[in-house]
């Protein structure tokens, strides 16, 4: 490590107008190393989630700004956006987002041609079977079990190399043993790849094996413990 990847400053965002706005994030700076693994926590309503969007190139700022990998995405066009996300960053969401009538193969292949990537089929078909699905590609996302269908998501995420893996709850709608083996699966290719990932989760196990927190609380990150004042939080908390 040692490259910053991710740097946030003075970011400011409102959701909503009128009396419906919620002013979501307030002022955040944040910087992210290259090839680190950070885990961002809080509890509902804090934000967590849609900073996590600003970091993906989801949602855009009102005010401050935002580089990733180099890139000032403050400052794109929403095309020029688009075509930066689909090949620096790689998104998992909690619920898949798999298209129902296209297979496996398909679901992970069709975004890289639209990309123009060449070999895209021979890409998607090394992904899945990367993720254990070698044996599962023509199938459809309905006969696909919850852990298949997001290995699917995975491998379609990790198709493109990205240098930044995003994942908003990854594991939130599996059961835990097959969350746990979903876990795995994210932290060994971040290694194996030497990825940033940068995570949202509700699971003080999965933010655990982070190797950092950051803890997003009313639109604003809060900051970073000492070890001994960690310890005795947690010890507070049991």
């Amino acid at each position: 490590m040692g490259k910053t990847i991710i740097q946030l400053r003075n970011a400011d965002l409102t959701l909503g107008s009128a009396a419906a706005s919620v002013h979501v994030l307030k002022k955040i700076d944040l910087d992210i190393m290259a090839g680190e693994s950070v885990g961002i926590v809080g509890p509902s309503g804090s934000g967590k989630s849609t900073l996590l969007m600003v970091l993906a190139g989801l949602e855009r700022l009102d005010s401050g700004e935002i580089h990733v990998n180099g890139q000032a995405l403050h400052g794109l066009k929403e095309d020029a956006l688009a075509d930066f996300r689909g090949k620096n960053i790689g998104i998992v969401f909690q619920s898949f987002h798999l298209i129902a009538n296209m297979t496996a193969l398909e679901n992970v292949a069709v975004p890289l041609e639209l990309a123009n990537v060449a070999d895209a089929f021979a890409i998607a078909r090394r992904e899945l079977e990367a993720v254990g699905l070698g044996e599962r590609l023509h199938h459809y996302p309905g006969q696909l079990s919850g852990g298949e269908q997001q290995r699917v998501a995975i491998a379609r995420a990790l198709a493109p190399s990205p240098a930044v893996l995003i994942a908003d709850e990854p594991t939130g709608n599996l059961d835990g043993a097959t969350g746990r083996q979903i876990a795995d699966l994210l932290f060994s290719k971040q290694q194996e790849r030497q990825m940033t990932l940068v995570l949202v989760t509700h699971d003080p196990a999965l933010a655990a094996r982070c190797s950092r927190q950051v803890r997003v609380r009313s639109g604003r990150i809060e900051p970073e413990m000492k070890e001994p004042e960690a310890r005795l939080e947690k010890a507070v908390q049991v």
